[in-house]
C-alpha cells in the first residue's frame, strides 16, 4: 500500500488554517520566474558582496535568479566535473566580480624614462574619475580644449591591504526580503502547502549559503614595490581628451600604473566551494521548477511574492553604480584623498607647456614629442625654445623677435607666433596652479 500518499493525507489534515483560494481549478505558470527571472539583477547584486559591509551575511532570502548565479560563479571552479556542468572560459575572480579588466591609458614616467603603454583598470578608474572632476579654465586660444589634471599622491599604500568596506543601509533594506520570505514560508506551512513552504525554505538556505560562500573571498588592493632609490616617479597618464599628472614617489605612482583590486579565497585555485554552491543553486532552480506547480494557489502566490520582494531588494542592490564604488574606494580607502586639481586648456601646444611647467621632466624633449609628435621646422624651433626655458627655469616671456625669422615663411612665422602666444597662455595658468598649490619647482 502507497505509504506517501497517506501521510501527506495525514498532514493536510493537522492544518492550522485553510488555505485561501483552496478551491481554485488553476495554478499559477510559475516556469518563467522559478531560476530565471531576476537573474541579471541577482548577478548584479551578487556583484556588491566584497564591497559593502555584512553583504555576505544578509542573503538569506528566496532570491529569484539561481539559474543566471550558477551558470556565471560556477565558470570559477576548475576540475572536469565542473568544466562540464559549467562551460566557459575560466578567468580569474577580480575580473569576473569586474573588479579588474578594463585596459588603462598610456604612462610616461618623467625622471625615470619607464613607458606603460597600457595600464591597468585603476589608472582607467582614476582616469574615469578626473575627466568627471569640476575645472579651471585657462584663458587663451580655443581648439580643441583638453582637461589637464595634477593629482598629488602623498600617500603611499602598502604593498597589499583591504581596503575598509562601505557601509550602507543594506541591513535595514535587507531586512524586507528575509522578512517577507520567513513569513510566506511561514504561511505555507500553516495550510501544509508542503510544495511552496520546501521550496521557498529551500530558497532561503541556498541564497543565504551562496552569499556566504562566494563572499568569503578577502578583497585585496595590491601593488609592487619598486627598486630601492628610484627616482620620483612623477609621469602622465595620456588619451586624447584627459591628461593626469601623477606626482609623488615611485610607490605611490605605482599603485595607479602598476597596482589592481582583486579577491583571494581559501579555496583558490580550483575553487571548489564556489563550484559545488553553484551545483546548489541548479539543483534549487530544477526543484523549483518541478515542485512548484505541484503546490496550492495559495502556495504559488506566496512564493512568487517572496521572488518579487526579493527581486526589489536586487534590483535596488544592482542600482549602485559599481564604477563609482570602485573609483571611491581608490581615491578614498587606498590613495587616501591626494590633492587633485583640474585646468582645461584650449590648444594642444598650451596643453603640452603646461605639463613640461608642472612636471619638470629630466627630459622635457620626450614627453613634449610623446604628446606633440609634429615634425616640421616651425615645430621643431618651437620646442628647441620651450625646452630650452624649461630646462634653464627661466620665465616664459616671448616677443616678436622669437618668431619674427626671416628664414621662415611668412606663414611659418604666423604659426610660430600662434604657438608662443599659446605657450604663454600656459605659462599664465601654470602660475594660477603655482600660487594654488604652492609648487616650489619652477621660477615664476
Amino acid at each position: 500500500m502507497p505509504i506517501i500518499p497517506h501521510i501527506t493525507a495525514a498532514l493536510a489534515g493537522r492544518s492550522v488554517f485553510t488555505a485561501p483560494l483552496g478551491k481554485a481549478r488553476f495554478s499559477l505558470d510559475t516556469s518563467g520566474v522559478a531560476g530565471v527571472f531576476g537573474g541579471e539583477e541577482a548577478v548584479s547584486a551578487m556583484a556588491t558582496v566584497h564591497v559593502y559591509e555584512h553583504r555576505k551575511w544578509l542573503g538569506w532570502y528566496n532570491s529569484p535568479g539561481s539559474y543566471e548565479i550558477a551558470k556565471r560563479y560556477g565558470r570559477l571552479a576548475k576540475s572536469k566535473f565542473f568544466d562540464g556542468l559549467f562551460p566557459g572560459v575560466h578567468t580569474d575572480p577580480a575580473t569576473l566580480f569586474e573588479l579588474d579588466g578594463w585596459p588603462g591609458p598610456k604612462f610616461k614616467a618623467a625622471h625615470s624614462g619607464t613607458v606603460i603603454d597600457e595600464t591597468g583598470h585603476l589608472a582607467a578608474l582614476l582616469m574615469k574619475e578626473c575627466s568627471e572632476m569640476t575645472s579651471s579654465e585657462v584663458q587663451g586660444r580655443k581648439t580643441r580644449p583638453i582637461g589637464v589634471t595634477i593629482a598629488e599622491l602623498r600617500h603611499i599604500p602598502k604593498q597589499e591591504e583591504c581596503p575598509a568596506q562601505f557601509r550602507t543601509l543594506s541591513p535595514v533594506y535587507a531586512s524586507v526580503p528575509i522578512v517577507v520570505s520567513m513569513v510566506t514560508c511561514l504561511l505555507c506551512l500553516l495550510v501544509s502547502d508542503w510544495y511552496s513552504f520546501s521550496m521557498i525554505l529551500l530558497g532561503i538556505i541556498v541564497s543565504g549559503i551562496s552569499c556566504l560562500v562566494i563572499g568569503s573571498g578577502t578583497f585585496l588592493f595590491t601593488r609592487p614595490e619598486p627598486a630601492e632609490g628610484s627616482p620620483p616617479g612623477d609621469g602622465i597618464l595620456c588619451s586624447d581628451k584627459e591628461i593626469v599628472i601623477l606626482r609623488g614617489e615611485e610607490a605611490a605612482v605605482n599603485s595607479i600604473t602598476r597596482g589592481r583590486f582583486s579577491l583571494r579565497f581559501d579555496s583558490e585555485p580550483h575553487y571548489e566551494n564556489i563550484g559545488w554552491c553553484s551545483v546548489l543553486l541548479m539543483i534549487q532552480f530544477i526543484a523549483q521548477l518541478l515542485l512548484i506547480p505541484q503546490g496550492t494557489l495559495f502556495g504559488q502566490m506566496m512564493f512568487v511574492t517572496s521572488l518579487a520582494v526579493s527581486w526589489g531588494y536586487n534590483l535596488w542592490l544592482s542600482a549602485f553604480d559599481k564604477e563609482q564604488i570602485q573609483r571611491d574606494i581608490l581615491m578614498k580607502k587606498v590613495l587616501r584623498e591626494p590633492q587633485v586639481t583640474k585646468y582645461v586648456l584650449g590648444t594642444r601646444t598650451s596643453m603640452v607647456v603646461f605639463v613640461l611647467l608642472v612636471l619638470k621632466p629630466e627630459e622635457p624633449g620626450n614627453i613634449m614629442n610623446t604628446l606633440l609628435p609634429n615634425d616640421t621646422k616651425a615645430w621643431r624651433k618651437w620646442k628647441d625654445a620651450i625646452v630650452s626655458r624649461i630646462k634653464s627655469a627661466k620665465g616664459f616671456e616671448f616677443s616678436q623677435d622669437d618668431w619674427d625669422d626671416a628664414s621662415f615663411s611668412g606663414a611659418d612665422r604666423k604659426l610660430l607666433g600662434v604657438l608662443f602666444h599659446d605657450a604663454q597662455d600656459a605659462y599664465a595658468g601654470f602660475k594660477e596652479y603655482h600660487r594654488a598649490s604652492g609648487y616650489k619647482s619652477f621660477s615664476c
